[in-house]
């Protein structure tokens, strides 16, 4: 018998071991230049960065509807807003994109546009409802839950160019401009039923088969009319008058886009197939019909 201890495969060796981190290092697939899949170390830190400031907006969102702040409140959920958009266009301009980013993403997501408004609009307007009030707040959890599981499913096989339902930023957006234009004021039972059915409408849209715009195929980094910068220009100063008011109005206008749109193509293919029954229905006289 050797005194020596018998040699380990390579995936339990001592040496592996001994440098292994207390945290475990991710590890993830990936297809590299050449096409084929490498096993890539690590995460990307500048679009994960972006991501974790998402997430810590959505938080302090939570934290300060709980002490009372709605504005504060209402102003960190717009803010993860702005930092959900770019952590995605940043990924795709600078090629870092990853699994890893994207599941991150979309739990940031779940916090910041799921749990942080249901949870702010129910310490603001939805207390007086009692059992009515959180029952609608968590409906709207739940649909933001389901919206986003949905999109992960599908993300590889719907137009990157629409959303299918209300995306959670915009149902995020409704609730929070409604808490922060009215953080200051008594909420009674009235409002609180309007606030209930807003967040419960927001909520459904989300699970709904509606399609919006995504406004992903807009190309940052080709040329535009100048008109475009005027139109961009005039939307802040519109914005900067009454910043709650002005983006409910916006939020709401995106919302109604898509059963618009869905109406207005029913509406078509009803006018079309009205007219093909018509046109197809016109048959010559038959001979044993009697002539006048």
């Amino acid at each position: 018998m050797s005194d020596k201890p018998e040699a380990r495969g390579s995936a339990g060796s001592p040496a592996e071991e001994e440098i292994r981190l207390p945290v475990d290092e991710h590890i993830e697939e990936e297809v590299s230049a050449s096409g084929k899949r490498v096993r890539a170390k690590g995460i990307y830190l500048l679009p994960n960065l972006i991501t974790t400031g998402a997430l810590f907006s959505g938080f302090y969102a939570i934290v300060a509807g709980m002490g009372g702040n709605f504005e504060a409140a209402a102003i960190a959920i717009f803010a993860a807003m702005i930092l959900d958009g770019l952590d995605g266009r940043v990924a795709r301009l600078t090629d870092t994109q990853s699994a890893f980013g994207v599941q991150y993403d979309s739990l940031s997501d779940m916090v910041s546009f799921g749990l942080a408004p249901a949870l702010v609009v129910f310490s603001w307007g939805l207390g007086p409802l009692g059992k009515l009030g959180w029952a609608a707040a968590f409906l709207y959890a739940a649909c933001a839950a389901l919206r986003l599981a949905r999109f992960n499913t599908q993300v590889d096989t719907v137009d990157k160019g629409v959303f299918i339902g209300l995306a959670s930023p915009t149902a995020a957006a409704i609730v929070a401009s409604m808490v922060w234009a009215g953080h200051d004021a008594d909420v009674g039972t009235g409002l609180a039923v309007v606030a209930a059915l807003v967040t419960v409408v927001a909520g459904m849209l989300m699970v709904s088969n509606f399609h919006y715009t995504s406004f992903k195929k807009l190309d940052f980094k080709g040329r535009v009319p100048f008109v475009m910068l005027l139109v961009i220009i005039l939307v802040f100063s519109l914005v900067t008058i009454d910043p709650p008011r002005v983006l409910l109005v916006i939020a709401v206008i995106y919302t109604f886009s898509g059963p618009a749109m869905w109406a207005l193509k029913a509406l078509r293919e009803r006018r079309r197939a009205q007219q093909e029954g018509a046109a197809g229905g016109v048959s010559p006289k038959s001979d044993d019909e009697p002539s006048s």
